[in-house]
């Protein structure tokens, strides 16, 4: 998965903002990539461009050996719901329907049956089968997120994206999804893209990409919370001196 080029510009003259500025960065299968910056870096734009949520003004963006920038309205909803899962910060789970009918959500919509052994696979994995039969009222927010990523895997994607996944977790609640999220990676080979501003959970990743007024200027391998803190410390400056 990779952007070559991408601008994505809102607006025109007085009014034009640049969101990003000739973004080239790849995106490994089977890893879990931390997307970081200050508020307004671009960091939301560049995953909903890759998603295909969003069109790029210019450049073009791929998952796999699809190009999704050009691709028709069609083409774009059939890719995003047989190759794409998202997690957002807002859980966007159904309020009427059970934690087992909001994870089989995506599978009703597209027409397809569950697999039986993937799905205890990923309810076990999360830890909720007790809690399958519950509306998301009757989940704590841990709960509710844990079943939206559920739901992100259901349909086993080629990658997943998630927008501030831990923003609106206490922080047990934020590490319980930081290690399912880790946990897919490892064991099922999942492929994640996390937009955070949450140096712990950046350090879950296996690589940190960092924008800065719409521009990748740092990649981190192998994060820490430490080395997270002293980029983005950096980055500050950067800015601050612009």
């Amino acid at each position: 998965m990779r952007a070559e080029n991408v601008w994505k510009v809102y607006g025109t003259g007085a009014a034009e903002v640049i969101a990003l500025r000739d973004v080239s960065v790849a995106l490994a299968r089977g890893q879990l990539t931390a997307v970081m910056g200050p508020s307004g870096s671009g960091k939301s734009t560049l995953m909903h461009c890759l998603a295909g949520l969003d069109a790029v003004t210019s450049g073009e963006t791929r998952v796999g050996d699809t190009r999704v920038s050009g691709l028709r309205d069609a083409e774009l909803t059939r890719l995003r719901r047989e190759r794409i899962g998202f997690i957002f910060q807002q859980f966007n789970l159904v309020p009427t329907l059970t934690a087992r009918e909001n994870i089989l959500l995506p599978l009703a919509i597209a027409g397809r049956k569950p697999e039986p052994d993937w799905f205890d696979t990923v309810v076990d994995t999360i830890g909720l089968r007790d809690r399958l039969g519950h509306r998301p009222a009757e989940l704590s927010g841990g709960q509710q997120q844990r079943v939206a990523c559920a739901r992100a895997l259901i349909t086993r994607p080629e990658v997943v994206f998630a927008d501030e996944p831990t923003g609106n977790l206490d922080s047990r609640s934020g590490t319980e999804v930081l290690g399912f999220l880790s946990r897919s990676v490892r064991e099922f080979g999942r492929t994640i893209v996390m937009v955070t501003h949450d140096p712990a959970a950046a350090a879950y990743a296996d690589r940190v990409v960092f924008l800065l007024d719409g521009t990748v200027v740092e990649d981190l391998p192998a994060p820490t919370t430490d080395a997270v803190l002293e980029t983005m410390k950096r980055l500050d400056t950067r800015g601050a001196a612009r």
